[in-house]
């Protein structure tokens, strides 16, 4: 049997590479045709990635600002996204 190459370290994945292997992995355990203990392996790799996806778009949130109009229209001020 052929050695599987291993993964990139969830870690060091941007935003966009997790994204797309969690769609792949979804993809994959939807069509059923992965065995048992793949599958499991599998699942463990799709929910570090999804955790991994989540704490990117919370750290991006948090850069995030939003500009508060004035009631001319004109920007007077900034605020962090989460203040409300």
């Amino acid at each position: 049997m052929a050695e599987k190459a291993k993964p990139a370290p969830v870690a060091s994945l941007s935003f966009e590479a997790a994204l797309a292997e969690l769609e792949d992995i979804v993809s994959r355990l939807e069509q059923g045709e992965v065995d048992l203990e793949d599958s499991i392996v599998l699942y463990e790799r799709g929910t570090a990635l999804k955790s991994h996806c989540e704490a990117k778009l919370k750290g991006a949130e948090a850069r995030l600002e939003k500009i508060v109009l004035g009631p001319d229209g004109a920007p007077k001020a900034t605020e962090p996204l989460d203040s409300q």
